[in-house]
């Protein structure tokens, strides 16, 4: 566990923050399997191999970018658009197969709803992470739902951040991201949130303001102003 200390930081392991913003795919969720069977797919049907090295790559990567490394990683100069569409569509298949909560995240969205306003902000389009929530159970658990062709630039730009901050009546500098990818990070940082890093590749390293394993650790529990141990109780009186 990695911290950078601040007032802050001190502020919000004793009271909760204004807004709480997560992150989807690899965050929330457990769904970026989801994504590298379609990534997976996409290559092999173009006659290539997805390596982890491109998977670390596109982690996070959304629009533009997305398409700028598929045109190159397939050698298909001027088709970028077109294959970034077949992987969504490919990852919308996958997606709908299996989308489930991350460890100890369906607990912490039940414990900190109706006490603090909660929201995801995804660079998935927003009908993939529509059909993600729900079958995840999670349709609805959230106060704001932002998908990543919802706001004029996604991550890393800070749009998405600073329009879920927006909808959600809170201030961006006190409140708190959580993400799972150096692209996230970078688009929480960029909106004045403090970021909750919880890598979802071996490997990768976020430079957030907080860095663990996991979401069930009592570390990001005292981050956002929740008690440590509680998660257990949460879950038990159903959220």
């Amino acid at each position: 566990m990695r911290r950078h200390l601040s007032s802050m930081a001190d502020v919000r392991r004793s009271q909760p923050p204004d807004a709480v913003v997560f992150d989807c795919d690899g965050l929330l969720l457990d769904t970026e399997e989801c994504w590298t069977r379609a990534e997976r797919r996409l290559f092999t049907h173009h006659g290539h191999a997805f390596t982890p090295e491109l998977k670390r790559i596109m982690l996070g990567k959304a629009g533009q970018e997305t398409a700028a490394i598929l045109e190159r990683s397939l050698d298909q100069p001027g088709r970028g658009e077109a294959l970034r569409l077949e992987l969504l569509e490919l990852a919308m298949h996958e997606v709908a197969a299996g989308a489930t909560p991350r460890a100890g995240a369906a607990e912490l969205v039940a414990e900190l709803r109706g006490s603090v306003p909660i929201a995801v902000a995804s660079n998935s389009p927003r009908a993939i992470l529509d059909t993600a929530l729900e079958c995840a159970g999670m349709s609805g658990a959230l106060d704001v739902v932002l998908g990543g062709d919802e706001v004029p630039e996604p991550k890393p730009a800070p749009d998405i951040y600073a329009a879920a901050c927006r909808l959600l009546g809170a201030e961006p500098g006190r409140s708190v991201a959580l993400e799972d990818s150096p692209t996230g990070v970078a688009a929480a940082r960029a909106a004045g949130l403090y970021v909750i890093g919880v890598p979802s590749l071996a490997g990768i390293v976020l430079e957030a303001s907080l860095t663990a394993r996991s979401l069930e650790d009592d570390s990001v529990r005292a981050a956002l102003g929740l008690p440590a141990g509680a998660r257990r109780g949460a879950a038990e009186r159903g959220g």
